[in-house]
């Protein structure tokens, strides 16, 4: 969980009288994960934000799946992801199961007209390219290259892009996003020995509070649906808020890496756990120190996890043919490991300049028709080159 954070104006005491200058009532709004028994924050809005004024058909957003079940490595051409206009349009689910959506997205353009909500999900937005500026009734995060943007799920947001050109990995959850519990005091601070602190982490800034009665759009997605919702007032009407609930922002090059004499598992580079699946972060690092030392990964079995690599940027001592936004799935089942010549490559290599993201999945991962399409056909082969 975020660490206690407050914005704005707020009144001295929780569910009490907050008025206006003109001595109305402002709406007081409970925003909470896992019904009232987890984290939460207190909003208050200059209107209460249940003036539904007009409902849309909705839209089925549900991710196709081209394979439900599959036993063999795959790969995928991320960057062929074709750019798209609109924000959530250019969003393409590739792999999927009842926990975690993995999207990949090319958007060109700022979501200026309308605000979106995923009433289902909490968002993972890591940002590969582009940069600007995450909009929410909490406040503001500027992002760029290399930000985890994590967006609680229901927290009301626009994307304001500075450029056309924009690539973006979305992890969508099921459940609430969380820091690995290992890190944490048993009062939520984070311990000495984890590759970040509450230093690290940008909280909302700049709460921009619009006082406007009109038509506004809220486009929100639940059970694979997008439904939207026409609202009297702007939803970032807010003039303060406090609380452990609400977006913040990570940059993956302050994760500091973990390193020992010999090869570290995997568990290391754990940046954030969820119900099911992890996400980890591969970052710049010196390699092991054991004089006799093997830096490449060894071969491993996946006996409980699907194991998902997204490749940023860098040179991959365990992998060939490595290109920007490509994606490897090893699922569970068989066994992977570094390709042939890159154990004996690797002798002697005293730093990595690689630069990627993790997701182990729990349970099996299923294949949409858009992974289908930007699909390496043969990478299942690729180790007996």
């Amino acid at each position: 969980m975020p660490h206690y954070h407050t914005l704005g104006i707020i009144p001295p005491k929780r569910h009490t009288q907050f008025r206006k200058p003109d001595g109305s009532l402002y709406a007081e709004q409970l925003f909470s994960t896992e019904g009232f028994s987890n984290d939460y924050s207190l909003l208050y809005h200059h209107y209460p934000p249940t003036e539904i004024i007009k409902t849309d058909e909705p839209i089925n957003v549900q991710p196709k799946i081209a394979e439900e079940k599959m036993l063999q490595h795959r790969s995928f051409e991320g960057f062929n992801i074709q750019p798209e206009k609109d924000y959530l349009q250019s969003r393409k689910p590739v792999l999927v199961n009842n926990d975690v959506h993995i999207v990949l997205a090319a958007p060109k353009q700022s979501t200026t007209n309308y605000f979106y909500k995923n009433a289902d999900a909490d968002e993972v937005v890591f940002v590969h390219e582009g940069s600007g500026v995450l909009k929410t009734m909490y406040g503001n995060i500027d992002f760029g290259y290399g930000d985890y943007l994590v967006i609680p799920r229901g927290t009301i947001h626009q994307v304001h892009f500075n450029t056309e050109v924009n690539r973006l990995l979305i992890i969508e959850s099921f459940s609430p996003i969380r820091y690995p519990k290992r890190y944490l005091s048993p009062y939520g601070q984070l311990l000495e020995h984890s590759p970040y602190c509450e230093r690290d982490i940008r909280t909302p800034h700049h709460l921009e509070t619009h006082d406007e009665s009109g038509d506004f759009i809220i486009k929100t997605k639940k059970k694979g649906m997008l439904y939207g919702i026409h609202y009297a007032h702007h939803p970032f009407d807010v003039v303060g808020w406090d609380g452990c609930c609400y977006p913040y922002a990570f940059s993956i090059h302050n994760f500091e890496p973990i390193t020992g004499r010999v090869h570290q598992p995997p568990p290391v580079h754990q940046t954030f756990d969820a119900h099911n699946f992890v996400i980890c972060s591969f970052v710049p690092r010196l390699f092991d120190y054991h004089p006799e030392a093997i830096p490449t990964p060894y071969n491993h079995s996946n006996i409980d996890s699907d194991e998902v690599l997204y490749y940023v940027d860098g040179d991959f001592m365990s992998r060939k043919h490595v290109t920007r936004g490509m994606i490897n799935l090893h699922p569970r089942g068989i066994p992977h490991g570094p390709h042939p010549g890159a154990v004996q490559k690797s002798i002697g290599a005293q730093a990595t300049n690689a630069l990627a993201v993790m997701i182990d999945t729990f349970h099996p991962l299923q294949l949409t028709t858009d992974a289908i399409t930007i699909e390496n056909k043969g990478y299942v082969m690729s180790w007996a080159e």
